[in-house]
C-alpha cells in the first residue's frame, strides 16, 4: 500500500465556509468510489480560521486542501487525480512515505480516537511542508530530523499526534521539492496561537523562551526558514485503512 498526498488550491473565491460542502460532501465520496483504501482532507475550513505559525510571505496564496489517499499501486492513480482536478485550480501531487510517529491516546495531550469517519477531528491540525537544508547530505538530514528534532520537539510541545510524509518524488515535474509534509494535531487553537502553551512553558517564560529558541535552533538545521509553510486545517479523516 502507497500514500500519495495533494496540496489543493480551489477556485478563487472559495470561502471557507464552501470548502467542507465542496471536500467533504462530494470530492470525498467520489475518491472513496475511485477504490481509495483510505482517506483524510485536511482542510482550511470555518473551523480552521487560525493564525498559522509560520504563514506564507504576503501575496502567497496556501493551498486550501491536503488529501491523503492510500492506494495499493501509486501508477493506477489517474481517476483519483480526475476527481481532485475538477475541483481545484491548481494541484501538487506527491508520492510519500508515511510514518505515524505518535498518534491520538499516545500523548498525554489527547485520548484515542473515538470519533467515526466522516466527522471533524477535535482541535486544530498543522500542515508544514518544507525542503531539505541546503548544503546537507540527505541520510544525515533525515537522521536529524528522525533521531533529533522529532524527540525534541515531542518533549517540548503539546502535540496530539504526528505523521510524518517523507517526500519520495512529486508526481508532476516543476512541482516545488519538497522533502517532508507533516501533519500536527493540537488540542485546541489557543495550543496554536498563544507561544506559552505552543512551547510548553506552562507558565513559566524562562521555560517558554528556552523550550522556543531550542525548536528554532533544530528548525533552523532541518530546513532553510524561508522554504518553511505552516497552514492551519481541520483533519477529516473519511476511511481509515483497513476498516
Amino acid at each position: 500500500m502507497e500514500r500519495l498526498q495533494y496540496l489543493m488550491w480551489l477556485p478563487d473565491g472559495t470561502g471557507r465556509s464552501e470548502v467542507k460542502p465542496l471536500m467533504v460532501d462530494w470530492v470525498a465520496p467520489e475518491l472513496i468510489a475511485c477504490g481509495a483504501l483510505g482517506l483524510t482532507v485536511d482542510l482550511d475550513d470555518e473551523w480552521a480560521d487560525v493564525p498559522s505559525p509560520a504563514p506564507a510571505p504576503t501575496g502567497e496564496k496556501s493551498p486550501q486542501a491536503l488529501v491523503s489517499v492510500w492506494v495499493d499501486c501509486y501508477d493506477r492513480r489517474s481517476s483519483i487525480e480526475s476527481v481532485l482536478r475538477d475541483s481545484s485550480v491548481r494541484l501538487d501531487g506527491y508520492h510519500v512515505l508515511e510514518s505515524l510517529y505518535t498518534d491520538y491516546g499516545t500523548s498525554r495531550w489527547s485520548n484515542a480516537r473515538d470519533w467515526p469517519d466522516g466527522t471533524r477531528s477535535p482541535g486544530i491540525l498543522t500542515v508544514a511542508t518544507f525542503e531539505q537544508a541546503a548544503g546537507t547530505d540527505f541520510e544525515d538530514w533525515l537522521a536529524f530530523w528522525h533521531g533529533r528534532q522529532l524527540p525534541m520537539s515531542e518533549a517540548v510541545q503539546p502535540r496530539c499526534r504526528y505523521v510524518r510524509n517523507t517526500v519520495v518524488r512529486p508526481l508532476q515535474p516543476g512541482q516545488p521539492a519538497w522533502r517532508g509534509i507533516v501533519e500536527e494535531a493540537w488540542p485546541s487553537p489557543g495550543h496554536v496561537t498563544d507561544p506559552m502553551l505552543f512551547f510548553c512553558g506552562e507558565g513559566d517564560k524562562e521555560v517558554m523562551s528556552k523550550n522556543m529558541a531550542t525548536m528554532i535552533e533544530h528548525v533552523s538545521q532541518l530546513t532553510d526558514l524561508s522554504t518553511l509553510r505552516s497552514m492551519t486545517m481541520s483533519e477529516w479523516i473519511m476511511k481509515t485503512v483497513g476498516v
